[in-house]
């Protein structure tokens, strides 16, 4: 429970971070996408005999690249859904060809709130430390490519370049976030918590941090519950989340209400 503590710990600073930008740049499809590609990645590396993380971070780093080079030359969401479905029926294969390892890829796939051991903590501590100074020398471009577009880089160099580096940190969170969330739900913690901070308030930097703080309130309760009830800690992440995200939706609708009320008065 230490170590699980510990990593989700690190997983929600990363998730609350990245999935402020994908909620901004409206690249939720991809925070979907990229966790369930991973599912092959746990699946081939169960078939080989070789670390479940190497694999899913493999699958979901390539996932990732090949999702950026099909996006130039066509509509992103077409280039996801293509990944993604290539990815899935890969997994499936490889689930196929490794039933005696449905366990350990079950765990991936719904989370495991013992499933985490005192091994990962470097590589998890260190893919943090990476990704967190990363989004710093990035976070202020992908702010203005969100808010001004195309206006942002007429040539659309830069463009590219930021989205490929955007979506290998995207790949980066998922292969954090997996052994604690589980690939299927891990894209509640990247969509709810930042999706309610963006209601919660309107200035872009608090609502990253308010993000983050988020993700680690709902990663916290979601391992205490589930080692209480033996569930998966993946389902009470996607309630959570859930519920993150509606509290947000309410308390900006109540804000909109007392600003109209005032205007009126």
């Amino acid at each position: 429970m230490v170590d699980t503590l510990w990593v989700a710990t690190l997983v929600a600073m990363v998730a609350g971070a990245v999935g402020f930008f994908t909620v901004l740049r409206g690249s939720t499809f991809v925070a979907h996408a990229l966790p369930q590609t991973a599912f092959a990645g746990a699946a081939g590396a169960a078939l080989l005999g070789a670390d479940p993380l190497l694999g899913i971070g493999t699958f979901a780093v390539a996932s990732a690249l090949g999702v950026g080079w099909l996006s130039r030359r066509g509509r992103s969401d077409v280039a996801t859904a293509l990944v993604l479905v290539l990815m899935l029926g890969l997994g499936g294969l490889f689930l196929a060809l490794s039933a005696q390892y449905s366990s350990q890829v079950y765990s991936l796939l719904f989370g495991e709130v013992l499933g985490v051991s005192t091994t990962q903590l470097g590589p998890t501590a260190g893919l943090t430390a990476g990704s967190l100074v990363a989004l710093a020398l990035l976070g202020r471009p992908l702010l203005l490519e969100a808010v001004l577009g195309a206006a942002a880089d007429p040539r659309g160099r830069h463009r590219r370049w930021l989205e490929g580096a955007f979506l290998v940190l995207v790949a980066v969170a998922t292969t954090m976030s997996v052994p604690v969330v589980g690939a299927l739900l891990m894209f509640s913690l990247m969509v709810g918590p930042p999706a309610a901070a963006r209601h919660l308030t309107d200035r872009p930097w608090r609502a990253l941090l308010l993000s983050m703080g988020l993700a680690l309130a709902t990663v916290w309760a979601s391992v205490a519950a589930a080692y209480l009830s033996n569930w998966p800690v993946g389902f009470y992440v996607g309630v959570l989340g859930a519920g993150v995200y509606g509290t947000g939706r309410l308390w900006a609708a109540r804000r909109r209400r007392r600003r109209g009320a005032h205007l009126a008065g």
